[in-house]
């Protein structure tokens, strides 16, 4: 399975650190293998600020104010659009402020990788149709799906790495 997950840095605020492009793609892909999609994906993801996010969640949901992480699924109900040029299911695109994901994580404890994969995860299983809206059985699915998909990943709750700058 070949997937295409593209990144885009549209914010200045955080440097970011070695490795953090590569590991987006890898919560990616793992989240992909923990729901069992075998065709190949292409999934955008956007790292924004706090005010680029809160612009967005306001344009497009009415919420006015920053939050972590926005998904845009392209699919409804399992059924996605395939790129015609290479076939691969165009699942959507997520939407990371990487300023809100350094302050989650000296919030939360933990390193920013494990925020941005989690955040990462998170938003994959919005673009694959999973909702935690109404609390309940779905949250609690979601949740379990996603610690699932970081102790993969190496990044389950206590987990702890060191942050390095890319140059």
């Amino acid at each position: 399975m070949s997937n295409k997950v593209w990144i885009r840095n549209d914010q200045k605020k955080i440097k970011i650190p070695s490795g953090i492009r590569i590991l987006v793609r890898r919560t990616c892909n793992a989240t992909l293998v923990n729901e069992g999609i075998t065709e190949p994906c292409e999934i955008s993801v956007t790292f924004v600020d706090n005010d680029a996010i809160k612009k967005i969640n306001t344009e497009f949901r009415n919420i006015e104010s920053e939050t972590d992480v926005l998904s845009f699924p392209l699919g409804e109900n399992g059924q996605y659009d395939k790129n015609p040029e290479t076939g691969a299911l165009m699942l959507g695109d997520i939407i990371i402020s990487l300023e809100k994901a350094m302050e989650q994580s000296q919030q939360f404890g933990h390193s920013f990788q494990r925020e941005v994969s989690y955040l990462t995860c998170h938003s994959m299983l919005h673009l694959l149709g999973y909702d935690h809206v109404n609390g309940g059985i779905e949250a609690m699915k979601m949740r379990e799906h996603e610690e699932a998909v970081m102790s993969v990943l190496g990044l389950s709750r206590n987990a702890t790495s060191e942050i390095r700058e890319e140059g």
